[in-house]
């Protein structure tokens, strides 16, 4: 477990399938009726409430600051309520593999931030990397979702606003990551914070009535909280080891599963076309993993501007 918790692979690997996991799940969920934002909820409180007590259990706690305060909050909803909103409400429409492939994109976004704030970049053979990956992304993403199905242009338009928000919040939880906090922490915080907000909006907009559906998928709650809580404790740690731009490549391995998942467990059919992107797009991962072994970042004086 320790060479794990200090690979970079490893890391990206076990987050980005963990991830992928999150659309058939979604895709069950919103089948059987629940909302997307009490979908986004039910990960949130979940993946928060069971790390809280793994902190407790090991004689921990979450220390609240105004700067953690902060984090927690800003996090909470670039990073997780808007983009799994976003997420399982395209899914019906999109499907679980195609709303994945969007994930993809986030690197490529994620590295224009980067360069644009000057946070940690990837050398040249990063950015090859990245660039074959968005090659294999586009090729992807004009097929528009399942074979004979092409999506409204307007859930397409949706779901490439996933990307969007997980880039600034890569970005983001660098540059005003709180000192001294351990990844659980952040986690626990981040997620509790994000539960809080959407179950505001849950509670404004639908009332406590759009809870009930969940009681027709007992066991898909189950295995969605158990994935996202062992994901996010990964998360936080591929971090602060592979930093924003590594880490927006969860996207890569979480679009693969989502691909595979889909079409092998929940029936989608997806073109030749798609298919070959997602070669590509692992052609990417590989060549970025490579690049992150080279250590190619932007110098010391610029590789983090704390925001405080």
């Amino acid at each position: 477990m320790k060479r794990l918790w200090d690979s970079a692979l490893g890391l990206l690997v076990v987050t980005g399938g963990l991830l992928g996991l999150t659309l058939p799940f979604g895709k069950l969920a919103t089948a059987a009726g629940v909302p997307a934002m009490v979908w986004a909820f039910v990960i949130s409180l979940g993946a928060g409430g069971v790390l809280l007590c793994v902190l407790l259990a090991r004689g921990q706690r979450v220390r609240l600051t105004a700067h953690k305060f902060r984090y927690f909050f800003v996090t909470a909803a670039v990073s997780y309520a808007v983009p799994n909103l976003l997420m399982f409400s395209a899914i019906p429409h999109l499907g679980a593999g195609y709303t994945g492939i969007m994930f993809t994109l986030s690197p490529v976004i994620t590295l224009v931030f980067s360069i644009l704030l000057r946070v940690r970049r990837p050398n040249m053979l990063g950015i090859v990397g990245i660039a074959v990956g968005f090659v294999g992304a586009v090729m992807v993403a004009v097929t528009r979702g399942e074979a004979g199905q092409p999506a409204d242009l307007f859930w397409v338009g949706m779901g490439l606003l996933i990307p969007v928000s997980l880039a600034a919040g890569n970005i983001y939880r660098t540059v005003d990551s709180p000192d001294g906090t351990g990844p659980i922490e952040l986690a626990v915080g981040s997620h509790l914070a994000s539960a809080a907000m959407l179950l505001a909006g849950i509670l404004l907009l639908f009332g406590g009535e759009a809870f009930a559906p969940l009681g027709g998928v007992p066991l898909v709650v189950v295995a969605q909280v158990a994935s996202a809580s062992a994901m996010f404790a990964f998360f936080f740690r591929l971090q602060a080891v592979g930093g924003p731009v590594y880490l927006s490549q969860i996207g890569y391995v979480a679009a693969a599963v989502g691909l595979f998942a889909g079409t092998i467990f929940l029936g989608e059919h997806y073109q030749l076309l798609t298919w070959a992107g997602a070669l590509i797009i692992t052609a990417g991962v590989f060549i970025t993993t490579r690049a992150q072994s080279q250590k190619g970042r932007v110098p010391a004086a610029g590789t983090a501007l704390p925001i405080r």
